[in-house]
């Protein structure tokens, strides 16, 4: 199962990247905005239940989806580019079991415990 889980998240950053490509922007901007939506984890520093909410705030996938759809909306190519950003950083960790975060700690998430 846990295959067909990355496979999934696999199809759904590749979805990231053809959405990306059918804004105006140029290509790199999408390697170098990737890592970005991690600034979520900076929460971590006050304690793990703040972390934890702060985090899962960047890598919510509906939360995502919400911003580039009111991209969309509005006719903001930054909001739906922040949407794409965020929808395809959060496939990305997901890839490799970075889920969404449990308020006990960093390594207990939705896909289970990070690093067993």
């Amino acid at each position: 199962m846990k295959a067909t889980l990355k496979i999934e998240e696999l199809a759904q950053f590749i979805l990231g990247i053809f959405l990306f490509s059918q804004l105006n922007y140029a290509w790199w901007w999408f390697p170098a905005l990737l890592l970005t939506p991690d600034i979520g984890m900076i929460g971590y520093i006050i304690n793990a239940k703040i972390g934890a909410f702060t985090y899962n705030v960047f890598h919510h996938k509906a939360i995502a989806i919400a911003i580039g759809f009111s991209g969309f909306y509005l006719n903001n190519s930054l909001l739906i580019l922040i949407g794409v950003i965020l929808f395809s950083h959060a496939s990305f960790d997901r890839i490799f079991g970075y889920g969404l975060k449990y308020p006990d700690g960093f390594k207990n998430t939705h896909l289970g415990s990070i690093g067993k």
